[in-house]
This record gives structure tokens, C-alpha cells and sequence, in this order.
């Protein structure tokens, strides 16, 4: 470019004008080095000025030095930048000498010795100081005794009055329910959620500040808190600070009742609630509890009411079963049913419900048991086995590859009843326990001889019961036994004798009671054939199903034959149920005392086979059993023919 133009730059000046010459030359100060910068900030360092005040005021000083130096033209340097440094560290260690050669001699105590200095005491009497003392022990009395007044007060007044504190009884409330602060609000929840319930009715409620009642003059001794009892329908009066507002829907009283019924007669009833059961906690905490207590109690009835309905619904039964509104009607066995009703009431009736008579706590304890159950299934699910493996399959589904299962096995792992086919089976359990008692005892009652003796096992389960049936006779126990367990099921008895033999039984009772006396005949017999031998009578044949003779109503009869031991005298026992126990014995005597040749049997020496067979009165002679009656006819028998 042909048309440049210079152009000059010059620096900024940052070090001070020194000097300027006649011919405008100046001459500039030389930056300060890092030792003289650091001597000039230790320069300006005052270690006899250690407060805030001074400080302030040294540097208010010092701008104001700077600025006058700005305008002075001349510049004196000292003569040496540590010069006040040094001044002062002389000074000080000037001073440490000192105090070091004091504490050394007072500590030597040869050159000196250092005494305190002693005031002159002023002369006091001692009836002053006794005032004295009186006085602060009079005051400090006075303090104690206006503290103890107050606590005093406010002890009684504690008692007496009717409101207690909000925030102790919101406490006690929060120890007991689930409670959160929404807003302003404090909202809590009486449902079953966390513990892994579905039920879709809300069971909140919410908690408020209960008003005052009366004049400011008579609030002390008059407030109360106006809770609205939601289990009654009505407004108690009581000491709380809390009122507690449940949903129209959970208030009253609700429970619910199983009646098995056959013929409109009641067989077994059952009442399930959640009252009465754990501690009774609302004289501690407040008459609130109650009001939740029972609202509580509503939620959990119709919870467990909707999930039968759902299930009696669902459920394909040979009879269906029946919900009409808040009951549901389901076929047990024929002619029995049984009835599940909701039974809630809005209304408060002071008169306490009759007791039940025939209240069967196990059916009650079930359905508390299984709805638990059915939450612990909703909120407990099995975890996978291996980790990658699908949630859902319970562990010995997951064992059934590894394990080699077939097809029912797994068809059995896949089967689960529900809350109301339980039920069912139970009350069909109970009914058939029921039944087989009444069997027992009435044959136990008719049936003087031989004793029935039933034990019932206490370790049962909800649907299968034991019974273990002694039959024996009163003075020859030792003789024989017979022995007979029954398994009561739902709709089966299933009998094991002692021989090893298994009888399955309908739901009939009369099938029992054939079995008991087919049993006691067989008993009778070998408990004779045991005492024939004992008495060296011979044992000539025995039937426990003898078939001649009329046709039994019911079971078969039982018969034997004993001979004498000189086998002139020979006795015939039947023994038939119809349908009680008949005993018929005959008697035949040998060589026959009416013998009579003929044509046919010319020779004597066939009267040793014995005359016709003679019934016996058996009812007429003496003996308190059959067993009794049979020894004294045998022993008499065996007199005679000796």
C-alpha cells in the first residue's frame, strides 16, 4: 500500500513520576521489589493497637495520610523499613525477660516472696447474720411453696376439666390409626390396604378439633367435646378434644351371621365381628376410639360379605348357589343350607342381643383366617427362582421340571379353593360331626349292654375329625375289646375296624348306626366264644353272617354252637338287630330222653346225636350282661352233666 500512515502505541505509565527535566525528560520511580513491597506492608503495622476501634481508626488515618502525600511533592524514604519491626520485637523481649526473671525468683522464694495483700475486715455481728439468713431462707421457702401451689392447680385442674389437651389425644390417636396432614385437614384410614386388601370402598376419615360447649364463664368446668359416634348413631358426651367424622356409609353396627339350617330349624349359628377381640384400649386413649372401632368393624363385614358374593357368584355349583341382597343361601347337604346375611344397622338399640346358644367359635375364627389370607396372598407374591424366571409361579411350581411332576400333579398345584367353598366344607364338616355324635350318644344311651365308649381327638382340623369306638362289657374287659375309628370328612365317615378292614360311609346316618351294631354283634360272638373256652366249653361253629332265617331288616345275624365238655349238653346263640339287639339261645341235650325206634333208625345208638334244639327264656335268668347270663347257663349246664 503506497499510502501507509505510522502510527504510534505507546504503554500506559504505571510507575510514578520520580523526576522531570528541563527538557521534559522524566524519570520514573523503580517498581519496588518483593522484599521492599513486604517490608513497607510490616511498616505500616501498630502491634500496641489490637482492638477493632483503633484498627478503624488507623486506616481512616492512614487514606487520609495518602491523600496528603499525593499532594506533597517531596518523598523521605526511612532509613530502614524494618526499624519498627525491630523496635518492637526489642520491647517484647524486654518484657518476657522480665516476667522470666520474676517467676523465677517468686518461685525460688530466696529473693522474694510475693503475699497477697489483706483488707481490713469490717466488723459483723452475728445476730445480723442469723436475720440475715432467716431472710433468704423465708424468701426461698416462699418460692418452693408457690411452685408447689401451682403444680397443685393445675394438677386438679387437669383432672376436673372435661376438655383435655388436642395435641396429647391427636398423639394418642396417631399411636393406634393410620393418620396424614392433607392441607389443613387431618385425614386418616381404617381399611386394609397395606395389609394387601382390594376392597374398593374408602375408609377414610378425618379428625378435627372438637368445639367448646357453654359460657366462657363456665368453659372450665363445663366444655365437652361433642364426638358423633358413628357405631350408634348418636352424640356421646365425653373428655376429648378430638371429634372424629367417619363416612355415612361405615356408620352403625354390622356383623355377620352363618346359620346352618335344615326344615327351618337353626343347627349351628355363628356371629363374626371384629368387636371383642384384642385388648380394650378406649378407656386409655378416648371415646374416639370406639367411634373408629365400629366403623372399622362395618368395613371389614361388608369386605368379607362382597368377597363371598363374588365367589358364590363365580362358583359352579351342582345346586346353585343363591344371593339375593345382603344373604347368601348355599346347599350343604339335602334339606340343609346354609345362610350368610349381612346384618347392619344404622340405628343404636341399648338392649343387648340374646346369646347364642349353639355358637361355634371355629366357624367364626376361619373367616377371620382366611380373609387374612386372602391379603397376605395379595401383597405376599413368591419370588422368582432363578431371577430371570416370571413372577407369578409358586416354588414348587417352578420345582416341577427339575422334579419330573405329571400332568395331576400339576393339575393339583393349580387348584385352590376359594374363601366360601371353605366355609362350605366346614359347615359341612360340623353337620356331619354333629350327626355322628347324636348317633353315638343315642346308641350309647339305648344300648345298656355291651358300653359304647367314644374318644373324640382334640388335635382336629377345620373339615376332618376323629373318633376312636371302644365296645366292651362291664366285668370282662379283659375278655375281648372291639375297637372302631371313624373319620368324619365333609360328606363321608370312613370306618377302620381293628382288623384292618375300611368302610367308606355316606353322609346318612343310618348307615353309622348299622355299622355300630353289625360291630356290636360281632363283638358279643367272639367275646362268647372267648368265655366258652375259658369255661372248657368246645366251639362247634360261628357265623357272623348267618343265612337262614327271615331276612334282617338291617346287617346280618350272628350265631355259634358250643358243645359241653362231656358234649352231652349243647347251646345255640343268635344274635339279630332288629333294629335292636335280639339275643335268642337254644339248649339241646344228649343221649335224647325221648327216643323212639322206627324204621328207619332201628338201633339205639343214635340217641347220642342229641334232641331238638329248646328255646331258653334268656330274660329270666340271672346276670347283669349277656356275658353274665351266659356264664351262669353254661356253668349250670356243666353241673348238671357231671
Amino acid at each position: 500500500m503506497s499510502n501507509s500512515v505510522n502510527i504510534s502505541v505507546e504503554t500506559t505509565c504505571e510507575n510514578q513520576i520520580r523526576e522531570i527535566g528541563y527538557d521534559g525528560t522524566e524519570l520514573y520511580q523503580p517498581p519496588p521489589t518483593l522484599s521492599e513491597s513486604l517490608a513497607k506492608c510490616a511498616a505500616r503495622i501498630d502491634f500496641s493497637k489490637t482492638s477493632l476501634d483503633d484498627l478503624k481508626k488507623e486506616e481512616k488515618t492512614a487514606a487520609a495520610a495518602t491523600d496528603e502525600d499525593k499532594d506533597a511533592t517531596q518523598f523521605q524514604e526511612s532509613l530502614w523499613p524494618w526499624d519498627a519491626v525491630r523496635n518492637k520485637l526489642k520491647d517484647a523481649l524486654t518484657e518476657i525477660c522480665v516476667l522470666s526473671d520474676v517467676i523465677s525468683i517468686a518461685k525460688d522464694k530466696r529473693y522474694l516472696v510475693l503475699d497477697p495483700l489483706l483488707e481490713e475486715a469490717d466488723d459483723t455481728k452475728p445476730i445480723v447474720q442469723v436475720y440475715s439468713r432467716k431472710k433468704a431462707i423465708s424468701q426461698a421457702a416462699q418460692v418452693l411453696l408457690s411452685g408447689a401451689e401451682r403444680l397443685r392447680n393445675a394438677h386438679s385442674e387437669q383432672r376436673n376439666r372435661n376438655v383435655s389437651d388436642f395435641h396429647i389425644e391427636l398423639l394418642r390417636l396417631r399411636q393406634n390409626w393410620r393418620l396424614k396432614k392433607v392441607s389443613n385437614a387431618i385425614i386418616g384410614d381404617l381399611s386394609y390396604r397395606t395389609a394387601g386388601s382390594k376392597f374398593g370402598m374408602s375408609g377414610t376419615f378425618e379428625v378435627t378439633k372438637a368445639e367448646e360447649t357453654g359460657d366462657e364463664d363456665t368453659a372450665s368446668s363445663s366444655n365437652s367435646s361433642s364426638s358423633t359416634s358413628g357405631n350408634n348413631g348418636m352424640q356421646l358426651k365425653a373428655s376429648s378434644a378430638l371429634r372424629v367424622i367417619v363416612p355415612a356409609e361405615l356408620q352403625g353396627v354390622a356383623y355377620i351371621k352363618v346359620i346352618t339350617q335344615k326344615d327351618q330349624e337353626d343347627l349351628c349359628t355363628a356371629q363374626v365381628n371384629l368387636m371383642g377381640h384384642g385388648p380394650n384400649i378406649t378407656a386409655q386413649v378416648g371415646v374416639w376410639q370406639k367411634t373408629l372401632e365400629f366403623a372399622q368393624n362395618v368395613l371389614f363385614c361388608k369386605e368379607l360379605f362382597a368377597q363371598l358374593a363374588r365367589e358364590a357368584i363365580q362358583l359352579q355349583a351342582p345346586i346353585p348357589h343363591v344371593v339375593i341382597g345382603n344373604q347368601i343361601r348355599a346347599t350343604l347337604l339335602p334339606n340343609i343350607q346354609l345362610i350368610i346375611s349381612l346384618c347392619h344397622s344404622t340405628t343404636f338399640d341399648s338392649s343387648q342381643p340374646a346369646p347364642i346358644n349353639d355358637h361355634d367359635h371355629v366357624l367364626e375364627h376361619s373367616l377371620h383366617q382366611l380373609l387374612r389370607e386372602v391379603h397376605y396372598k395379595n401383597s405376599h407374591h413368591p419370588f422368582p427362582h432363578p431371577a430371570s424366571a416370571p413372577l407369578g409361579p409358586t416354588k414348587k411350581r417352578m420345582l416341577a421340571g427339575p422334579m419330573a411332576a405329571d400332568r395331576e400333579t400339576l393339575l393339583d398345584m393349580t387348584k385352590s379353593q376359594t374363601i366360601l367353598e371353605q366355609i362350605i366344607a366346614q359347615a359341612q364338616h360340623i353337620f356331619m360331626r354333629k350327626r355322628t355324635q347324636y348317633v353315638l350318644d343315642t346308641l350309647a344311651r339305648d344300648v345298656k349292654d355291651p358300653q359304647i365308649v367314644s374318644h373324640w381327638n382334640a388335635m382336629n382340623s377345620p373339615t376332618m375329625s376323629c373318633v376312636k369306638i371302644n365296645i366292651v362289657t362291664h366285668g370282662y374287659d379283659a375278655i375281648g375289646r372291639t375297637s372302631l375309628v371313624i373319620h368324619v370328612k365333609e360328606r363321608s365317615l370312613k370306618g377302620i375296624c381293628r382288623d384292618g378292614r375300611v368302610m367308606r360311609l355316606s353322609y346318612e346316618p343310618q348307615e353309622l348306626r348299622d355299622l355300630i351294631l353289625c360291630q356290636i354283634n360281632s363283638h358279643q360272638i367272639s367275646c362268647l366264644i372267648t368265655l366258652a373256652r375259658y369255661m372248657a366249653w368246645t366251639v362247634l361253629s360261628n357265623s357272623n353272617h348267618l343265612g337262614v332265617g327271615k331276612v334282617e331288616p338291617l346287617g346280618n345275624a350272628s350265631s355259634c354252637l358250643l358243645a359241653s365238655p362231656n358234649s352231652d349238653r349243647m347251646i345255640a346263640v343268635q344274635i339279630r338287630c332288629d333294629p335292636q339287639i335280639d339275643v335268642k339261645v337254644y339248649i339241646a341235650r344228649s343221649p335224647r330222653q325221648d327216643f323212639f325206634p322206627s324204621p328207619l333208625v332201628p338201633e339205639k345208638l343214635w340217641e347220642n346225636l342229641g334232641g331238638t334244639f329248646k328255646e331258653v327264656r334268656f330274660d329270666k335268668i340271672e346276670g347283669k350282661s349277656f356275658l353274665n347270663k351266659m356264664e351262669f347257663l353254661m356253668a349250670s349246664l356243666t353241673s348238671n352233666s357231671a
